[in-house]
Order: structure tokens, then sequence, then C-alpha cells
């Protein structure tokens, strides 16, 4: 029987995770021989660009990417992350000072935390929000501070409801948009009121920007880092596992302010030796692909949220239709509140698999997220499974 004998305060203060749960009730309701959709996990089913995996594949048989990849090997990717921020939104960064590689955003984001807070300090983070950040929050000793997000407030946080002595002890304000779970998107008009309220108020604006390019339409993604003030206040989170497919691949990049940044570097340097160069090779190709290769992967996930979203409203279950990202955010049908029993059952009596709310933080108790991992015909018998009973 396992026991916390040799666990940390640190790792006690980490909560345990649903999901685990979620990994039991699909394998016990595959050995009793029920076809499993499998919803309830963010990863994509479309492949990663030819071209950044003939990058990967010659760099296996060239010498110099056998060794330690030492931070003046990783310019590569950094001029191509700043190339590719100044195409997209304008902005010329300084790839030696605002740019740096991350052994993907999870551990990008750890990192962070452990470089810019001191234990005890106040870390302002949204809820229902990406499961991982809760983790790190409690490794590095910080006090979580939630910021409701409520569809009354189109998933956006008040920060003019933020309790004053908690804002006197925060450090670092979180965001994410386009979202994981709710889907919501933000405006450059709501990115430039957040950058101002982090100047007065002395904090550093964490963006997870992982959605970038899931935006559905002709419209992008704003970035908080593009807002006025952003450079002096932000640090935005990149990762290549969902724009390019590439997340076993375990990489992507910061961009932004160069003192959080030269921070965060000093910590990586006593924990990794950056990810191997190969796959580095294989993400430079990767930003070099053409837009229109990212809109029509874009168009995938709209037409896959199009068959889930109306299939699931046609059979009696509300949903509403997001307009990014690669989820759908809805209430649990019938006016359930316990996410995981529901989820539970779900997958026991229907095969369909979906994360439960709670594991998003307590504000996403009631609620399931889907994840648009498989083709349209499939989202839609998932849906029709889900049918309530009278």
């Amino acid at each position: 029987m396992s026991t916390d004998r040799f666990a940390s305060q640190r790792v006690r203060a980490m909560p345990d995770s649903v999901f685990a749960l979620m990994d039991a009730a699909k394998r016990d309701a595959r050995n009793a021989g029920i076809d499993v959709i499998d919803l309830s996990i963010g990863s994509t089913d479309l492949t990663p660009p030819q071209v950044a995996l003939d990058a990967i594949r010659d760099a296996v048989h060239d010498p110099t990417s056998h060794g330690y990849c030492l931070h003046a090997g990783t310019k590569p990717l950094r001029d191509a992350a700043v190339a590719w921020y100044e195409r997209r939104y304008g902005i010329q960064l300084d790839p030696e000072r605002e740019a740096l590689p991350l052994i993907g955003g999870q551990e990008g984001f750890a990192n962070l935390l452990l470089a810019v807070t001191d234990p005890g300090d106040a870390i302002l983070l949204p809820e229902p929000g990406y499961p991982s950040w809760f983790g790190a929050v409690a490794l590095a000793g910080l006090e979580r501070v939630p910021l409701p997000l409520t569809p009354e407030n189109a998933f956006l946080p008040d920060l003019d409801a933020i309790d004053p002595a908690a804002l006197k002890r925060a450090k670092v304000l979180v965001l994410s948009y386009p979202s994981n779970p709710t889907a919501a998107t933000a405006t450059p008009t709501f990115f430039a009121e957040a950058v101002a309220f982090a100047e007065r108020h002395d904090l550093l604006v964490i963006h997870d920007f992982p959605y970038v390019d899931l935006v559905f339409g002709d419209d992008d993604a704003p970035s908080a880092l593009a807002a006025p003030g952003g450079r002096d206040r932000v640090v935005e989170l990149y990762t290549f596992s969902k724009s390019f497919h590439m997340a076993g691949f375990r990489v992507g990049y910061a961009l932004g302010n160069a003192d959080a940044l030269r921070a965060l570097a000093k910590v990586k340097s006593a924990v990794d030796f950056n990810v191997w160069s190969g796959i580095q090779r294989g993400a430079v190709a990767a930003l070099s692909e053409p837009r229109e290769r990212l809109r029509a992967d874009a168009e995938v996930y709209r037409k896959r949220r199009d068959a889930l979203v109306t299939t699931l409203n046609e059979v009696g279950i509300p949903t509403d239709q997001p307009a990014a990202s690669m989820y759908v955010w809805t209430r649990i049908p019938g006016g359930e509140t316990d996410s995981v029993a529901y989820a539970t059952r779900l997958v026991r009596e229907t095969g369909v698999a979906v994360a439960p709310g709670i594991g998003f933080g307590p504000s996403g108790e009631g609620w399931i997220r889907f994840a648009l991992v498989r083709d349209e015909d499939t989202l839609r018998d998932a849906a029709r499974r889900m049918m309530p009973h009278p």
C-alpha cells in the first residue's frame, strides 16, 4: 500500500487528479466490451506538418544534434519564434532577451512560477482553468486566489471584484484565451484593460496561449503581449501541441518581459538542457508553415464543433456554440451537479468519456468538457448516446 512517507509538503499540497478516476472508468468500460468514444483528453488526432517530421528525421542522423543543447543552440528557434510573432502581431521582439524555448507550455508555466514568485505570494488564477496550473501553484507554495469565470460574464474574470487584501499579496495574474476548458475568447480591449490593471497593481501577467491558432473563421486570437504596455508586464506561453499537433514532442516557447524570462532561464539552467535540438529544428520548420494550413486545421475543429453542438441540442442537452479552441463546455444534463459521478456513469453506461468539470477547479463543478478529437460522425454518435431518458 502506498503512503506519503517520502512526499514533501509541496507534493502533499498538490491536488489529486480526477482524470485518474476517468482512466479507470474507461478501462473498466473497455474490459466490459463497451465501444468507448474518448472525448475526455485534448490530445489531437490530426497529424504534424510533414516539414517538421522531415526536419526531425534528418536531425537523427546529424551528429551535431546528439549532444547537450545549451542556450546558444536554441537561437534558431528563438529567431523563428520572434519572426513568427512579428508576422502575426506586427511587433519586433529581441530574440536574445524576449524569447526562450520551453519543454512544452506546462513545463514553462510551472518553472516560471518558481522564477518570479516566492512561497506565500498570492496568484490570481482563473477558475475553471487548466488542471496542471493548480499543481504548479501548490508546488511553488503560492496562495491561490480564484477568479471565477461565469457564463454571465462571457467567462472573463471580473478584475474589479478581486479582494483588495488578496490583491496586495499578489505577484501574478494568469490569463488564457482562447480558454481551456470554457472555449471562451477575449478581445484586445480586455487585454488592454488587464495589462493596465497589472500596471496599477505591479503584477506580472502570464498569458497561457496554446490555442492561438484555433479561432474559427477569419478572426485572430489577440495577444496580451501586444496590448499597450505588454512588453513591460506580460509573458506569453506558446506550445506546438495544438497548432501543429506535436503534443508528444514537448516543445514550446515563451515570449515577453525580459526580466521574467531571464529569471526563468536561470531556473531552467538548474533542471534541463533544453529540448533536443532535432525537435527544435522540427519546430522551426513548423513555424514556417503557411497560414492557410493552420486555418484549414481550425476549420476541421469548427466542423466538429458544429456536429457535436447541433446534435447535443437536438437530443435535449442545451449547449452553446464556442468561437474557438478544440473543446465544448456545457452543463451536466438534467441538473446534476456531481461531475465525477456523472462522467463515470456516462462512460460505464454509454461508452462516452468526457472530462468532469471539477477537474478544472471547484468552479467547474456541474459542468463537463468535450474534446473535439474524433471525426464528425463519431461526435454525432456520442451525442446521441447521451440523449437523456424521460
